[in-house]
């Protein structure tokens, strides 16, 4: 039996001989790396963690006292000694482990904790909660990948320093994020980062060796004896112990398809993405339009940026995990000229929520949001579908929003994004591969693209949705329906594609984001103002949050696929 069969719940770990620790950390980096194989998923990041998780779990008596992951993708060796081996082999299926913390799976993760800088505001809170009760109970908050450079963290750090609460705050300091940190407080301590922490009331211990457990735990018993918010720096190597991951220098082998353990080489070629023929229309613009700027929070390869920092370096500006500074100061640009393009996952989009609406739109600058990981993403789960911007941003005054529906598409709408300049504009697109071609050519400016015409039902797609509801056309013609197909491309909605709606007696839409207050809601208040109008079916992603799963899956299992699609065209023709 190895040691890693012996361990099923945290104290299982703390009955460990020290002797056993090293030989147990390589069972749990194989674990890992035997199932991120398989499965896909965050890599670099969980070698990183391995010893640091066990001695997080030595020192401390989860879940009892309370622990706090920040960002939740350096988790999985946790997963693996609370219990959760047997749902771990099978990360990010359906019947599977999460690939980040989650509360339905285990007593011990306390927070569904995948956005980064939240650690730290939890902690506070919960230690609020902790001393009002008079108990006593430890409160850890372990922040890495680069977290410490979100806003949120730095307000949660003044707040516990001015507070004076016994929070223990782990920093596990790899240098990086996905790209290198965005910060001068990492990177191997020193007497600044202590006189930073301890200029706002925190103690400071470090820098630890994060892959020795034994130096490790008597940091964090050290830590755990102090009566003041404390600091334990931890340095640790992000793909630590596997030299793939190591040797990758863009990430580390950060976030992976299945590949092949032995190299750390995808087994299947990386297929064509939006987030490629943004990269290549970015950098081609870029070359002519010298006030093009691009900025990204802490992404600059996963979004698309790279390639254009490679050609023009001074116009690429990476401001670490800082969503709502990225907003701002991208404002901040447009008043004096540039074209700022913002490139950031949709989920991410929503913590900028407040600086979209009041620094830049109602501004009316011309800041262009390049949002990628739009509708269902399918294996990270609820925190990263990207299922409400749509709803957002279509409620954005003076917002025009693009929706591509090709890879052929994103390049012609970029460009016409460019020449808006009366307020801002957004392209949204999804991480599921593009269509390999497009009916009916590619559309430009503001208008819609009508694909195919028929008599009784007009089916209004937006753009990942454009493939299914040509297909639910194929299928419809078994039931004598030839529906009218329009990709709807752009919102303000256009003119002849609602005129043409009007002639339809049913009128459905389709979008992979929340059916209620999307694009399907602009058409059937826009079609509910006519005398005579046609009836509205709206298809779109409840408002629950969704699972993880595959995204065909989680598709077909909501009715936004073809055949899903075709069944609510005849249902409603059936007057249900």
């Amino acid at each position: 039996m190895s040691i890693l069969d012996r361990i099923s719940e945290p104290a299982d770990v703390r009955r460990l001989a020290p002797c056993e620790l090293d030989d147990v950390a390589g069972e749990l980096r194989a674990a890992i790396i035997e199932s991120v194989a398989e499965n896909g998923g965050h890599l670099g990041s969980n070698l990183g963690t391995v010893e640091l998780t066990l001695a997080l779990h030595r020192a401390f008596d989860s879940p009892h006292d309370a622990v706090v992951w920040d960002t939740g993708h350096q988790t999985y060796a946790h997963k693996l000694v609370t219990g959760r081996q047997d749902a771990f082999a099978r990360l990010r299926r359906a019947d599977g482990a999460s690939g980040y913390p989650a509360r339905d799976e285990s007593e011990h993760d306390l927070v569904e904790n995948s956005h980064a800088s939240t650690s730290l505001s939890y902690a506070y809170g919960l230690a609020v909660a902790r001393d009002l009760a008079h108990e006593r109970r430890h409160v850890v908050a372990v922040i890495g990948d680069g977290a410490l450079t979100g806003g949120m963290a730095y307000e949660g750090l003044n707040n516990l320093g001015h507070s004076g609460r016994r929070v223990i705050v782990v920093l596990n300091d790899n240098g990086r994020s996905y790209a290198p940190t965005v910060s001068r407080l990492t990177a191997g301590g020193g007497g600044d980062t202590c006189a930073f922490f301890a200029a706002l009331g925190l103690h400071y211990l470090g820098p630890v060796d994060g892959h020795d457990v034994a130096a490790l735990e008597r940091a964090l018993v050290d830590a755990r004896g102090d009566e003041h918010p404390v600091v334990v720096h931890v340095i640790t190597r992000k793909g630590y112990g596997y030299q793939p991951a190591e040797d990758d220098e863009e990430k580390c082998l950060h976030d992976v398809t299945p590949f092949d353990p032995a190299t750390g080489c995808a087994r299947t070629p990386r297929a064509p993405s939006y987030t490629d023929a943004f990269a290549a229309a970015l950098t081609e613009l870029g070359a002519c339009h010298p006030e093009l700027v691009a900025l990204t929070a802490a992404m600059p390869t996963s979004t698309g940026v790279a390639p254009f920092a490679a050609q023009f370096p001074d116009r690429c500006f990476d401001v670490g995990i800082a969503e709502q500074h990225a907003m701002t100061a991208a404002a901040g640009m447009a008043m004096r000229g540039l074209r700022p393009v913002f490139a950031v996952y949709a989920t991410f989009l929503n913590r900028a929520w407040d600086q979209l609406l009041y620094d830049v739109a109602l501004h009316a600058l011309p800041v262009v949001l390049c949002i990628d990981r739009a509708g269902i993403t399918g294996d990270d789960g609820p925190s990263h579908h990207g299922v409400y911007d749509l709803a957002l941003l279509t409620r954005v005054p003076g917002m025009t929003t693009f929706m591509p529906s090709s890879c052929d598409e994103v390049g012609v709408m970029l460009a016409d994004a460019l020449e808006i300049t009366s307020g801002p504009v957004a392209l949204r697109w999804p991480k599921t591969p593009p269509p390999r071609s497009i009916a009916g050519g590619v559309g430009t400016g503001r208008h819609g693209r009508a694909l195919l015409a028929g008599t009784e039902v007009c089916i209004l797609a937006v753009g990942n949705m454009v493939q299914a509801a040509e297909e639910a056309a194929v299928l419809l013609e078994a039931h004598d329906v030839r529906p009218t197909v329009w990709d709807v491309r752009t919102v303000p909605l256009d003119a002849h594609l609602l005129a043409d709606a009007r002639r339809h007696s049913l009128v459905v839409t389709v979008e992979d984001g929340i059916a209620e207050g999307g694009v399907g809601s602009l058409v059937a208040g826009t079609l509910a103002q006519e005398p005579e109008r046609p009836r509205v079916v709206v298809l779109g992603t409840p408002p629950g949050y969704l699972p993880h799963a595959k995204p065909a899956e989680l598709l077909a299992r909501l009715g936004l696929d073809g055949a899903g699609i075709a069944a609510a065209v005849v249902k409603a023709l059936d007057g249900d």
